[in-house]
């Protein structure tokens, strides 16, 4: 059965959850402050890189179950849930800033036809859905929580074949009238409270990024009694109780969600009078393994990285991504830059320059000249790139590969010393 969908904001997670929910038969508007954002997107130019949603979103524009306007109270005049997929952006303190869900909801109140429901899909902490329901004051309108668990690189398919659905409501008629919206897609339905619903999103980030963390510090050790992290997370992942899935090395996590959330689940526990040291462990950890990342470079280096040219491949937080918020790429970068190396980029999503790096065209580009090769990003484009090639173009012969990307046998054929991660 086909409902009526306002979608408050055209970012990374409203764009995505807009077009599928129109691809999966319901009519669509999709709102947005920005006008010419508006107008490229009712062309289908996405603003964003991810796989398979420019097609999703042309099929829906064609079909006519999606469309993009500007202001809130234009989208959300005549719908039967409005969805908020606004920013909360991390405050001063660690926690969420909810000024934009309250803005929002404060634009849509006058407008909500009678009985809508109102459905936070952003990141917000908990109790938000009552801070919303402050703003609306609006006793026929229920909100509801419904997280997001969108990967970046994913998405669509994260949201057409999710682990679970979750839905946080203290009406069990709201609860089932957003449940229906997802009829027609097989997966578990979990329904609950709203706090609860709100800190399965933070809590499930909080143990995504601690298994990272986790196996980060095991590599250290690897390196430090000579074992190997790949067999080690082998002979672990298999373990049922704990599995292989972000049990990877590499220069640490990064994106829009885990600094933000974890930091802000620290934060929840702190105004819920808890001490979590168990996650402000998880962020330090996180901090020195880039800090070993430089640490790796400078050693290629010879010690000093002044004046040295370093090729870079990849610029974005994870590969099958535009993104660059909070990626460890740049901030070891920007490290490197700091201690006076000259850096030579290469990312398949990123075309202009960035402060104190030179992105270039291609990754064989990127290498001219350079003394050491660091590999940041595991971008697919790297893992069968031609090392002889690779090798005559630089003048040195130093592979940092903080992802454990290339083949370490064919790079050292290829003539190269080879530094990975845990190994």
């Amino acid at each position: 059965m086909s409902s009526r969908i306002a979608i408050i904001g055209a970012g990374y997670v409203g764009l995505t959850t807009g077009a599928c929910f129109a691809h999966l038969g319901h009519d669509v508007v999709c709102a947005d402050i920005d006008e010419s954002k508006v107008e490229r997107l009712s062309r289908g130019e996405l603003p964003i890189y991810e796989p398979g949603l420019e097609q999703i979103v042309t099929d829906a524009l064609r079909s006519g179950r999606l469309r993009f306007v500007v202001g809130a109270a234009v989208a959300a005049a005549e719908c039967e849930f409005a969805y908020l997929c606004v920013p909360t952006p991390q405050g001063d303190d660690g926690s969420a800033d909810l000024s934009y869900i309250e803005q929002a909801a404060r634009q849509i109140a006058p407008v909500l036809p009678p009985n809508a429901v109102v459905v936070n899909k952003s990141t917000v902490p908990v109790g938000s859905t009552k801070v919303v329901e402050r703003v609306l004051a609006r006793p026929d309108v229920k909100v509801v929580s419904n997280p997001e668990f969108l990967r970046e690189g994913s998405a669509v398919a994260d949201f057409l074949k999710p682990d679970r659905i979750v839905i946080g409501s203290d009406d069990q008629s709201a609860a089932i009238r957003v449940a229906s919206l997802y009829s027609s897609i097989a997966a578990p339905l979990i329904v609950t409270d709203p706090a609860s619903a709100e800190t399965i999103k933070y809590a499930a980030n909080a143990f995504l990024a601690t298994k990272i963390s986790f196996v980060n510090a095991v590599a250290a050790i690897c390196e430090n009694v000579g074992a190997d992290i790949n067999d080690v997370v082998l002979g672990i992942g298999y373990d049922k109780r704990i599995g292989h899935d972000f049990l990877r090395p590499g220069p640490g996590w990064g994106g829009s969600c885990f600094p933000k959330d974890t930091r802000a689940l620290v934060k929840i526990a702190e105004d819920a009078s808890y001490d979590f040291n168990l996650l402000k462990g998880v962020i330090v950890v996180n901090d020195e393994q880039r800090e070993r990342m430089v640490d790796k470079v400078r050693s290629a280096a010879g010690g000093s990285l002044d004046g040295v040219v370093i090729a870079a491949w990849g610029l974005t937080f994870k590969a099958n991504t535009d993104d660059l918020r909070e990626s460890p790429a740049l901030a070891i970068i920007a490290a490197l830059v700091k201690e006076g190396a000259i850096v030579r980029a290469y990312d398949p999503q990123v075309a202009n320059d960035l402060p104190g790096v030179e992105v270039h065209s291609d990754a064989f580009a990127a290498c001219e000249g350079a003394a050491v090769l660091v590999v940041l990003t595991e971008w697919d484009d790297f893992r069968l790139i031609d090392l002889d090639e690779v090798q005559r173009r630089m003048i040195g012969t130093e592979i940092v590969d903080t992802r454990n990307l290339l083949d370490r046998a064919a790079a050292r054929r290829a003539g190269f010393m080879y530094r990975g991660v845990g190994r």
